[in-house]
């Protein structure tokens, strides 16, 4: 089995990456999405600058890391598909995601892309502007830059969050060199 995480900025192109990936390699792929393992209900924030509370989705507390490392190593150790592809905010983050993966990838996306991306995505939900504005400005920011950013350093290679099915073309061929 190929492990890969996928890491990056909200809105940079994680789960698109992960899942063009999942498609080029069909019933022989697996997806983990970590947003699938939020605290329900999640934990909340006070914005260090605004004071206004958040619910928080950008600290890894905000997940249940037992089931998603429980979830993980299962799937390692089930090994029914070829590729195992774990993303999300903390793929890079959390050490016993990252050791255990072949390729670890940071989805890169200047900050001003990811706000309209996040804005078009939020309000399509429902948020108004202003909400999605005030959260990014207030924590999405700021734990961008203290959790997020810090480990690109961890990648193996950085993929252009806007890159097309040349990336994906270049990852799979370096991905079917490993498998093979």
């Amino acid at each position: 089995m190929f492990v890969i995480g996928i890491a990056g900025g909200t809105c940079s192109g994680k789960s698109t990456l992960a899942d063009k990936l999942a498609s080029h390699y069909g019933d022989r792929a697996k997806v983990m999405h970590m947003d699938a393992y939020f605290r329900k209900p999640s934990i909340t924030t006070v914005a260090p600058i605004t004071g206004k509370t958040y619910v928080e989705h950008n600290h890894p507390d905000a997940l249940y890391l037992d089931r998603l490392y429980a979830d993980f190593d299962a799937a390692i150790a089930e090994g029914k598909e070829d590729v195992l592809i774990m993303e999300g905010l903390f793929a890079l983050y959390l050490e016993p995601i990252r050791s255990k993966c072949d390729l670890k990838l940071y989805v890169d996306l200047d900050s001003d892309e990811r706000l309209v991306r996040r804005i078009r995505r939020f309000t399509s939900f429902g948020q108004t502007f202003d909400e999605v504005t005030d959260r990014y400005i207030d924590t999405v920011r700021f734990r961008h830059n203290e959790l997020i950013e810090p480990t690109r350093w961890h990648a193996d290679m950085v993929v252009n969050g806007n890159a097309g099915q040349t990336s994906v073309d270049i990852l799979t061929a370096y991905i079917d060199s490993r498998l093979s």
